[in-house]
C-alpha cells in the first residue's frame, strides 16, 4: 500500500499543504524519507477547538448505546484493516510486523471494551433525609479533552485516551507523536469512518510544547491526558494546574524485577528475556532493573545473555527479524552514552554492547551486570534493548532498592513463595504490580504510575472515570 497522506484532519476534512510548514517522516530501519507530514497552525488550532465545543454539544448527548456501536464499528474497521496500519506502523516506528499487528489488534480490544463499558456509566440514587426530597449522583462527561500521546505504541496509546474520552461522551482533539503521524491518522479516520460525529474527534500535529500550551489554556478544553517523558509529564501537568484542568500522566519508569531462588529458572529468563526486548526495549513498563536472588545469579546471567545473543535483528518488515531498530537517532545515542558510562564504572558486558552497522538505528540486545548504583544506566530510563542484572540476598534488600528510584510504574516479582510476594507486592511503590507475571496495559486494566512515574488512570473503569465529572442533585418535591 501507499503511505497515507499526512496532516491534520478537522470537522472530518483533511488539511492540505498549502500555507503549513512540513516536515519529513523518516524510516529508522532505513533512514529513508517516507513522506511528508503537515503540521498545524494556529489558526488550524483555533479551529480544533471550536469543532471540539461544537462535537461537545453533540457527542454528549448522544445516547451511549449509540455511542457504543460507533466504537464497536471502529473496532471492527481496525481490524480489517490490520494488514495496511501495521506495515505503516513498522515502517514509521521499526518493530517488527508480528508487534505491530498486535498492538493494532490490541487497540481494536481497548475500542470494544470501552464500548460496552461506556453503556455503564451508572450513577446511583442515595436515601433521602425527609420526606419529599430526592437524592441522586450521576457521572457525565468532563468535556472536550486534549490527548498527547508518543511515537513508542503509536496506537495502543492513543487508542486508550481516544476510546476512553469518547466511551465518555467527551470530545477530543489528538496530537499524536510526529515521528509516527501514520499510525494516528488512519486511527482517527477508522474512527470517523465508523460513524463518529466529524467534530468529535480532531487531529493535529505540530511543535509538541507550543500545541499543548495553546490547547490547554483555551477555555474549551477540560481535561488533558499525557503519554511521554517525566519533563513533558511536569510540563502538562504545570500548565493544567496553571489552568485548573484535569490531567492524567502516563509517564516513563525503570522496572524493577525481583527473582527469586525458588522459580523454574529456565522458563521465567525466557519469559523475562523476552518481555526486555519487545519493542527493542521501548516500553515504558519494560523490565530494566533485574535483581537476582544469590544462589541462582550466575545461572540466571548464562540463560538471559545466551537469549540475547540469539536475537535476531534487523528491518521489521523482514519476517525473521526478532527486534528491529531503535525508533529514532535520540534513542541510539542514549543508549550508546549509558553503555559507554557504565564500562568506564567498570560494569561488565556479557552480552551486546555496540551499535549494528552505520545504516538505521539498530542496537544489539545487551546485558549489563556488575552495574554500580551510581551508573547512568540505574538511574535514567534505559528506553532500549539494555538489561541490567545485579544480586541481592533477601526480599527486604530487594523492595528497598526497588524503591530508591523516583519512578513508580510497574515492577513484578518472581517466587512461589506465597509470604515473599506478598511482602513484596504491598511494599513496592509502583502502580502495578505483577507476581510472576509481567502483562500490564490490558483493555479492562488500569494503567497508573506513583510518584514522578504519574498520576490518574488509563484503561479499566478507572480510565473511564477519569473522563467524567461527578454531579449530586439534590431536589424536593
Amino acid at each position: 500500500m501507499a503511505y497515507p497522506i499526512l496532516g491534520p484532519i478537522i470537522g472530518g476534512v483533511r488539511l492540505s499543504a498549502q500555507g503549513r510548514k512540513v516536515i519529513p517522516v523518516e524510516n529508522p530501519a532505513t533512514l529513508e524519507n517516507l513522506g511528508d507530514l503537515v503540521l498545524a497552525t494556529d489558526a488550524d488550532l483555533d479551529a480544533a477547538l471550536a469543532a471540539a465545543e461544537r462535537g461537545f454539544a453533540i457527542w454528549r448527548r448522544t445516547s451511549p448505546l449509540e455511542r457504543s456501536r460507533v466504537l464497536r464499528r471502529a473496532a471492527a474497521l481496525l481490524r480489517e484493516r490490520v494488514e495496511d496500519i501495521a506495515r505503516v506502523m513498522t515502517l514509521e516506528q521499526g518493530k517488527v510486523l508480528a508487534e505491530s499487528r498486535a498492538e493494532i489488534l490490541a487497540s481494536a480490544e481497548i475500542f470494544e471494551w470501552s464500548a460496552e463499558e461506556g453503556r455503564r456509566t451508572y450513577g446511583r440514587v442515595i436515601p433521602a433525609r425527609e420526606a419529599g426530597q430526592h437524592f441522586e449522583v450521576r457521572h457525565e462527561p468532563i468535556g472536550p479533552v486534549a490527548a498527547f500521546s508518543a511515537w513508542n505504541f503509536p496506537m495502543v496509546l492513543p487508542a486508550r485516551k481516544v476510546a476512553a474520552a469518547l466511551a465518555a461522551g467527551c470530545s477530543v482533539i489528538l496530537k499524536p507523536s510526529e515521528e509516527t503521524p501514520g499510525v494516528g491518522s488512519m486511527m482517527v479516520q477508522a474512527i470517523l469512518d465508523a460513524g463518529l460525529p466529524p467534530d468529535a474527534l480532531s487531529l493535529v500535529f505540530g511543535d509538541p510544547p507550543h500545541v499543548s500550551a495553546k490547547l490547554i489554556a483555551s477555555n474549551v478544553i477540560r481535561k488533558a491526558s499525557i503519554t511521554g517523558s517525566i519533563p513533558a509529564g511536569r510540563a502538562v501537568a504545570g500548565l493544567c494546574g496553571q489552568h485548573l484542568k484535569r490531567c492524567t500522566l502516563e509517564l516513563g519508569g525503570h522496572a524493577a524485577i525481583g527473582v527469586f531462588a525458588d522459580v523454574d529458572l529456565p522458563s521465567v529468563v525466557a519469559k523475562l528475556a523476552a518481555t526486555k526486548f519487545r519493542n527493542s526495549g521501548q516500553v515504558c513498563v519494560s523490565p530494566t532493573r533485574f535483581f537476582v536472588q544469590n544462589a541462582i545469579y550466575d545461572d540466571f546471567v548464562v540463560g538471559f545473555a545466551r537469549y540475547a545473543k540469539g536475537l535476531k535483528v534487523g528491518n521489521g518488515l523482514d519476517p525473521e527479524s526478532q527486534m528491529g531498530p531503535l525508533a529514532n537517532a535520540r534513542r541510539l545515542e542514549s543508549v550508546e552514552r549509558m553503555i559507554a558510562d557504565a564500562v568506564q564504572r567498570g560494569v561488565t558486558v556479557v552480552a551486546g554492547g555496540n551499535r549494528i552497522g552505520n545504516v538505521g538505528y539498530f542496537h544489539e540486545p545487551t546485558v549489563l551486570v556488575d552495574v554500580t548504583d551510581d551508573a547512568a544506566v540505574l538511574t535514567e530510563e534505559p528506553f532500549g534493548p539494555v538489561a541490567t542484572i545485579l544480586r541481592f540476598s533477601e526480599a527486604e534488600e530487594f523492595v528497598t532498592r526497588a524503591n530508591s528510584l523516583e519512578f513508580g510504574l510497574a515492577s513484578s516479582v518472581f517466587s512461589n513463595d506465597l509470604k515473599i510476594t506478598r511482602y513484596v507486592s504491598e511494599g513496592l511503590q509502583v502502580g502495578m504490580v505483577g507476581v510472576n507475571e509481567v502483562a500490564y496495559g490490558l483493555a479492562e486494566t488500569p494503567v497508573c504510575g506513583v510518584k514522578s512515574s504519574g498520576t490518574g488512570h488509563e484503561g479499566g473503569i478507572e480510565g473511564l472515570a477519569d473522563h467524567m465529572v461527578t454531579k449530586f442533585i439534590t431536589e424536593r418535591s
